[in-house]
């Protein structure tokens, strides 16, 4: 059997270049990678197809063909379309139909037995090869664009504005058709089935297929994250001197965004006096040494390193707050390992997450949890085997660190056994695979006719 998973504009390599440093580089890539690499090491053949880029600010993704170290099942297949520089996502759109043909023309009599396909306009490409070849594909969105409207408080008076820079009709409509067309879907928790699919734009569609619908939640790589791991001698000596023996650490550890809401849990930190007089807060950052240094950062970044600047020097507290330059992965699971000794909680304090793969990373290397309670960790975290917290709320995040310090190991053991025995992407694969394989999935949209949505396909 062979596998290709549809991720137009994710773009990987053996090195995992930029990761997590650009939007359309974050968590999506992570899951596709991780549940590619272990549906390989099941005895599957796996392609990830995306986009071939020849531009020389991006010369790590300019193979036609690349291969992950130790992993022989498991190819990425870059594919031209859309032109040779890099594109944003929001600008692929136009690109789609030309990228499965190109899928089509690359594998000639070899074309995958299945698909699984990513974010709207993956779903999208995906029924395109259904109608084109008729092969089955799944369906895994990982956030849906009205979702994203309701959090931007897009109305019909900004409608324009947001939709020429975030292509919301194309999204959306993308995501419809990937809902009516796919095999299964996949959805993370029950709560994104109830509350995202649910949505006004796509409840009836989503109510009539009802029967899609699958609770498969993304794993952690217990071999990148787990709580002994060795830490470089380069790493322990910059960790040495920023963190020296400070005890009692609350870590900060998400792409700098306004939803990953870093400002309210300073705000929790500095308002409370008990959190100040025994703990300090580490803020992990990627490629940006002194943020104290505004006038060198991006605007992207100075948007919300700024505030959070300002607050800290509004409170003197430069002294309790330590920044971290922490620039791979794998860096990061040693920095949380490092940090473990020195008694730290993980913080995830977004007003909204759709899954909160990074608190079950950071359990893995047995730090404690205190996570956002709007959204996926209200459901992983069910159990009491971390700390929820109100994100709008600083006393209430405050509260959340003093109780996770007062019963240090017994969350920092619950959070890591809940990862163990429920989350890792061995088990993911495992309930993909069983799926796939089951062939009565492929009957209901054995043959496809996207005429029949004409009107929906002219508007993406």
């Amino acid at each position: 059997m062979k596998i290709g998973f549809i991720n137009p504009q994710g773009n990987f390599d053996n090195f995992d270049s930029h990761l997590t440093e650009h939007p359309d580089f974050g968590g999506q890539l992570i899951y596709v990678k991780e549940l590619a690499m272990a549906m390989s090491k099941l005895g599957i053949k796996v392609d990830i197809i995306t986009r071939k880029i020849v531009d020389d600010k991006w010369p790590e993704f300019s193979k036609s063909i690349d291969y992950y170290d130790n992993y022989n099942n498991l190819r990425i297949i870059r594919l031209e379309f859309g032109g040779n520089k890099f594109l944003q996502k929001e600008k692929l759109w136009p690109y789609l139909n030309e990228f499965s043909n190109q899928i089509i023309k690359f594998y000639g009599n070899e074309i995958p037995d299945f698909f699984t396909t990513h974010y709207a306009d993956g779903g999208y490409t995906g029924a395109l090869l259904k109608k084109y070849i008729n092969k089955p594909f799944s369906f895994t969105a990982h956030s849906l664009g009205a979702q994203k409207m309701d959090k931007l408080n897009v109305n019909e008076f900004n409608y324009i504005k947001y939709d020429k820079d975030f292509n919301f009709t194309k999204r959306i409509n993308a995501e419809k058709l990937s809902i009516k067309y796919c095999d299964f879907i996949s959805v993370s928790t029950v709560q994104e089935k109830e509350e995202q699919y649910m949505h006004d734009y796509y409840e009836e569609i989503s109510q009539t297929n009802l029967e899609k619908f699958n609770l498969i939640p993304p794993g952690v790589n217990t071999k990148i994250f787990n709580p002994d791991l060795n830490i470089s001698k380069e790493l322990k000596l910059y960790l040495d001197s920023k963190i020296k023996n400070y005890k009692n650490l609350i870590i900060l550890s998400s792409r700098l965004e306004f939803k990953k809401n870093h400002l309210n849990a300073l705000k929790a930190f500095i308002e409370n006096k008990n959190l100040n007089d025994f703990s300090k807060m580490v803020i992990v950052l990627r490629n940006i040494d002194n943020p104290f240094e505004i006038d060198k950062l991006n605007d992207s970044d100075k948007n919300i390193i700024k505030p959070m600047i300002d607050l800290i020097l509004k409170n003197n507290i430069e002294n309790k707050i330590i920044f971290l330059n922490i620039k791979s992965q794998k860096d990061l699971a040693c920095t949380y390992s490092y940090l473990r000794k020195n008694k730290a909680i993980f913080c995830l304090p977004s007003f909204y997450e759709p899954f909160g793969l990074a608190p079950l990373e950071a359990a893995a290397c047995k730090l404690p949890i205190v996570a956002t309670k709007n959204g996926g960790p209200k459901e992983i975290f069910k159990n009491k085997e971390g700390i929820l917290i109100d994100p709008e709320n600083p006393q209430n995040i405050a509260e959340g660190f003093l109780t996770c310090f007062k019963d240090y190991l017994k969350y920092s053991d619950k959070s890591y056994n809940l990862v163990i025995n429920n989350y890792t992407w061995e088990k993911t694969a495992e309930k993909y695979l069983k799926l796939i394989k089951n062939n009565k999935l492929y009957i209901k949209n054995k043959f496809l006719d996207l005429n029949l949505d004409k009107k929906i396909i002219e508007k993406i």
